[in-house]
């Protein structure tokens, strides 16, 4: 956390929520207006002639004033808080990754954010003894001074939570900060949200869709310091997050288990291809320590209400334009390439893309990675 971060006024507040919650503005886009414009005031004006500029085919949905105040007053009777991205009380191990959220809401306890965490995912039909290994990572790492990370699913996440309830732990869930999912996970949610806390970056009453898991995933990395997983599927979420771990340079561990149960081939697979072998929490502290100690407040993103907007001519972005969208294809190609292929300058692209998504004709994949929508 960054004690030195410029509280947030309740009117920019409202409008980065306005920006946010606007069509086609995902978390990268949303970092790249803030730069560029210095406030999400400036960039809420900017946002119809950028999607018309970057050959939006219908007016580009902007969240209305009425929608992200009914929103806010919501989460206010929730006790929720709002917590952006270049606040102190934002998380600089979530702020270092390339897609964090822009903002979560938060309910339980605040301090938890400020304390170094390890996550613990696994399978939903997670076996009784997967479950109990769970629970006892969970309890030994909580009483070590980790705080444990999870996402509130049945079987392995549920178990975490449960045994870390007392030193205190966190779950991202991917619907509403307010939706119980699933919903025999009632009476943890309520624990949750009184001993440990909830965080979420939909909107309240937002129930979880498909796609929402892996965004959700990357946040139970993006916080952690490492990601233990125990049980899962070679295809699970729980892989997800191992793998989107190792994209952010977290610590991947694994507990090994019977090559008979099938529940065992995720975290056998990854230990095989470098995982860390876990049996017990004293493995865990002896590969976290370090990191522990390590400071990262190098991390934090620069704050936006402070920097001076990036000034390109409107000229340079026009003439650079076809020679981008010809870079450009349906297969995904990294965005460092596209500017080695265009010669031009990161800035005078990185606009050019910011059009192309704010007008749904890019998509912006994991990894820096960037494509055509058809």
């Amino acid at each position: 956390m960054d004690p030195a971060a410029r509280p947030l006024t309740a009117s920019e507040k409202l409008d980065r929520l306005r920006l946010l919650r606007s069509e086609n503005v995902g978390p990268i886009t949303w970092r790249r207006l803030m730069a560029r414009y210095g406030s999400a005031a400036s960039a809420l004006d900017a946002l119809p002639d950028l999607a018309r500029r970057g050959g939006g085919a219908k007016p580009l949905r902007i969240c209305s004033l009425a929608a992200a105040k009914r929103e806010m007053d919501t989460l206010a009777s929730l006790d929720a808080k709002m917590v952006f991205l270049d606040e102190a009380d934002y998380p600089p191990a979530l702020a270092a990754i390339e897609d964090a959220p822009p903002m979560f809401c938060l309910r339980g306890a605040l301090g938890l954010l400020g304390k170094p965490m390890v996550a613990i995912v696994g399978a939903r039909n997670a076996s009784a003894n997967g479950q109990r290994l769970a629970e006892r990572l969970a309890a030994d790492l909580g009483r070590s001074g980790l705080v444990v990370v999870s996402g509130m699913a049945r079987g392995v996440d549920s178990a975490a939570h449960v045994g870390a309830l007392e030193s205190g732990t966190l779950a991202v869930v991917a619907g509403g900060v307010d939706v119980i999912y699933p919903p025999e996970n009632d009476g943890l949610y309520r624990r949750l949200i009184t001993e440990g806390a909830v965080i979420s970056e939909t909107a309240p009453g937002e129930q979880p869709q498909a796609r929402h898991f892996p965004r959700r995933n990357r946040i139970v990395s993006g916080l952690s310091l490492g990601v233990i997983v125990v049980e899962g599927a070679p295809r699970s979420g729980s892989l997800i997050t191992a793998r989107l771990a190792a994209d952010q340079g977290r610590e991947v561990m694994a507990v090994p288990g019977s090559p008979l149960d099938s529940r065992a081939q995720g975290p056998n697979g990854l230990i095989k291809t470098g995982a860390a072998l876990i049996e017990d929490a004293a493995d865990v502290l002896r590969i976290l320590s370090p990191l522990i100690a390590r400071p990262m407040a190098e991390d934090r993103p620069q704050n936006y209400a402070s920097s001076p907007p990036a000034t390109i001519a409107d000229s340079t972005i026009d003439a650079a334009r076809p020679r981008v969208i010809e870079a450009l294809g349906m297969s995904p190609v990294g965005v460092d390439e596209v500017i080695r292929l265009c010669t031009l300058p990161p800035a005078v692209v990185a606009v050019v893309l910011l059009e192309l998504e704010l007008a749904g004709r890019l998509d912006r994949l994991v990894g820096n990675r960037v494509c055509l929508i058809a």
